[in-house]
Parts: C-alpha cells; sequence; structure tokens
C-alpha cells in the first residue's frame, strides 16, 4: 500500500473529513477525538493500486478521504465485481479483518485514492482505551451492520431486479459512477455485457 507525507493543514482537513463520516455510526467528545486521532494513518492508493489482496490477511479498515475503489473476486481468471466504494465510506476485507483469516477478494483503486487507516492492532488497543473502548465497540457492530445490509441488497436486487431495475437504481444513487468507472466494470457489476450497458443507456437516455 502506497503512502505520502502529508502537511500538517492537509492532514487536519482530512481528520475534520473523517469525524463527519464516523459521525453516521459514532459521535466522539473533543476528548475522546484527540485519543482516537493518535491512532489514525493516512496513506494513498495509486490507480490500480491494491488495498487487499486475496489470499491474503487484510491489516486495515479504511475511510476514503477521496477517491474510489472497486471490489472483485477471481473465479478461474475472470474478474467478477462486487461492490464499488466511494468518498465518505469506508472500505476493508471486514471478514479478514476481524477474524484474521486470508481475504476472498481483492480491493483495488480506480482513481488516486486518499485514506485514512486503522490497522487492526490499532482497533484493538482503542478497544481497550477506557475513554474510547466502548464506542469503538459500538463502531465495530454498526459496521458489521452496514456490510450486512450492503450484501442483502446486493443479493435482493439480482432476485427481484431487472438488470435495467438495478442500472436505474445505481444511476439514481450514483450518478457520478458512469465518469468514474469504466463501463465494463459497470456492466460486471450489473451481471451484463457491455454492450446490454450501452443498449439500456440508450433506451434510458431516450426516455
Amino acid at each position: 500500500m502506497g503512502s505520502y507525507f502529508i502537511p500538517d493543514m492537509d492532514k487536519q482537513l482530512q481528520i475534520n473529513v473523517f469525524r463527519a463520516g464516523i459521525a453516521q455510526f459514532v459521535t466522539f467528545s473533543d476528548l475522546e477525538w484527540e485519543a482516537l486521532t493518535q491512532y489514525l494513518n493516512f496513506s494513498t492508493l495509486n490507480k490500480k493500486e491494491y488495498f487487499a489482496v486475496e489470499g491474503k490477511v487484510c491489516d486495515y479498515m479504511a475511510f476514503i478521504v477521496k477517491g474510489a475503489v472497486r471490489y472483485y473476486h477471481d473465479k478461474d481468471g475472470q474478474e467478477i465485481t462486487g461492490y464499488f466504494s466511494f468518498e465518505n465510506e469506508f472500505a476493508s476485507s471486514y471478514k479478514s479483518f476481524i477474524k484474521r483469516t486470508p481475504s476472498t477478494n481483492y480491493i483495488q483503486a480506480l482513481e488516486e485514492t486518499q485514506l485514512i487507516l486503522i490497522s487492526h492492532n490499532n482497533f484493538q488497543k482503542m478497544l481497550d482505551n477506557q475513554l474510547l473502548g466502548l464506542k469503538i465497540e459500538r463502531f465495530g457492530r454498526l459496521i458489521a451492520e452496514y456490510y450486512i445490509c450492503c450484501y442483502d441488497d446486493r443479493v435482493t436486487s439480482f432476485i427481484l431486479q431487472s438488470p435495467e431495475e438495478r442500472y436505474t437504481a445505481i444511476e439514481k444513487t450514483r450518478p457520478d459512477i458512469f465518469q468514474r468507472v469504466p463501463q465494463h466494470f459497470i456492466a460486471n457489476f450489473l451481471g451484463i455485457t457491455p454492450v446490454s450497458l450501452s443498449r439500456i443507456r440508450k433506451r434510458t437516455l431516450s426516455k
């Protein structure tokens, strides 16, 4: 994973963005937040660089300050895209991160991606911290629920929705995805061919 020097002002801005992002799960007092920031690391991924790799334990949970990543599995040499994460979202091979088991998927940067990281070691230290422990435990549980809900939504969409309905849903929730993610990745995510995606887009535009 890449890393880079961040001037103090830029680092503080990123921490502020992270504080706003984590508030959807847990809020911290100023004293608690000062303690929490001591456990954070900063990094960047260049385009196509990996955050998590199949077969290796994922050591970090990341908050995306800027950029985008793709989750995918490799089945007999064929990449199967399962999910995307963008700014103000968390990214991790979470089961691997928590259970310390090898990751079953890849997480790859789609563009230069700035991250705030929590290592597994620091996560355990925060759980043991008397000031932070209870809130970090709650945060860990809510993050797990978040991933479960994302997975449930993903499975449900393939059972109940047509490819065009899945396309419309992603168009509404993430309209910038078509400018930021290669079309063949989006088609793969929707479970269709790039040609079918092009036809769906044309039909949608004509409406």
